[in-house]
């Protein structure tokens, strides 16, 4: 049973669960009410800012009953429910501070020991199902990528793979590309030779954060896929070398792109992406669109480049790979921000045909919280 209490004339409630106390401030309770008055009913956002809400804001009583919190606020005089449940789940009164390139919960970072676990799903369940389409979309954000079988071979079908979530982002290479060999390329990808694992896009920002690759042929010899977790890789460089982690994450790398006439794409960002704080958020790392680093100070420079060379070894490392195969109406989707993929290379016999396009994880993330939230009303 939880019990309250008001401290500081008002300006913070405590609760009491157990033998837990977490703490919330009167004008961040206030800010996150939920009556009709502060949040639109049909979608949840804000009606007021924060300049209508007084800055003297105060809990002026606090009472429980069951699940139900019940707060008055002066000078307002205004009373707002709150759901236990909710204050619990948004609760930011945390003890100790967490290491720098932490992982959210929801994420799980691997190695080779993947290749017996692949997330995979049938394309026809996913289509057709909401829970086979939870299930795998469940996959897809904590691991970063995720793979369907038994998809139709047909023409831009990969279209049917981003309708599941989202939407397509279109980009200098069309709404779509072509995989295979071509004489003359803009692009190596487009080559039998075989890539390093990589981020796909790094001169873009935003860059793209999904990529849909869909095979449409594949009977060269070879050419297989391989994916790396770019956050397990980051925390191996931070617990082997702490400075070699931070000088990469501190430091902004520059990427460039000049292909067709008229496309020269320019970033500056980190090789290794956190937040303010300290929450692993990005890896790019893509040595062929690398430009000249010109954001690191001298003195810095050879431990940037001993950082740099030593998270290609890691990620070269083949215990950190997961390798398949995809056959004709097969596919995969990976998180551009996070997991790098690459391709064994392939012979010029025979035939290998895919067809890529890019979207967007806000979409994914989107359908799957939609998805949750609906699994959550049914079973109340």
């Amino acid at each position: 049973m939880a019990t309250l209490t008001v401290h500081d004339d008002g300006k913070y409630l405590a609760i009491q669960t157990h033998s837990k106390t977490t703490r919330f401030h009167a004008i961040w309770l206030r800010d996150n009410a939920w009556d009709s008055e502060t949040r639109a009913v049909g979608n949840g956002q804000r009606l007021l800012a924060l300049r209508d809400i007084p800055a003297n804001t105060a809990i002026a009583t606090a009472t429980i009953e069951g699940e139900k919190v019940t707060l008055t606020f002066a000078p307002e005089g205004k009373s707002v429910d709150y759901p236990l449940g909710w204050l619990m789940e948004n609760a930011y009164d945390m003890v100790g501070e967490t290491d720098i390139g932490w992982t959210s919960t929801f994420v799980e970072t691997w190695g080779g020991d993947l290749m017996s676990d692949i997330p995979v799903a049938d394309f026809a369940a996913v289509s057709t199902n909401d829970r086979a389409l939870k299930g795998w979309l469940e996959k897809v954000a904590r691991y970063g990528f995720g793979k369907l079988e038994n998809g139709p071979v047909q023409d831009l079908a990969l279209m049917q793979v981003v309708d599941l979530f989202g939407f397509v982002r279109e980009t200098n290479y069309g709404r779509h590309f072509e995989v295979r060999t071509e004489v003359n390329p803009s692009n190596l990808a487009f080559t039998g030779l075989g890539l390093q694992a990589h981020t796909d896009n790094p001169y873009r920002d935003p860059v793209p954060s999904l990529q849909v690759l869909y095979c449409l042929e594949s009977s060269a010899a070879g050419g297989e896929n391989m994916v790396v977790d770019g956050f397990r890789a980051a925390e191996r460089l931070r617990n082997e070398n702490s400075e070699w982690f931070d000088v990469l994450s501190q430091y902004c790398a520059r990427y460039e792109y000049v292909g067709e006439e008229g496309n020269v794409l320019r970033s500056r960002r980190p090789m290794i992406e956190l937040s303010p704080d300290g929450e692993l958020i990005g890896i790019r790392f893509n040595n062929r669109s690398l430009a000249a680093v010109t954001d690191v100070p001298f003195d810095k420079m050879d431990t940037y480049y001993a950082a740099y060379r030593r998270l290609g070894e890691i990620i070269d490392d083949p215990e950190m790979e997961v390798t398949f195969r995809l056959k004709p109406g097969e596919s995969f989707v990976v998180d551009n921000t996070r997991v790098l993929h690459a391709r064994k290379a392939y012979s010029g016999t025979g035939t290998r045909w895919l067809q890529g396009c890019y979207a967007d994880k806000d979409g994914l993330l989107s359908k799957l919280a939609g998805l949750q939230a609906r699994t959550l009303e049914a079973a109340e």
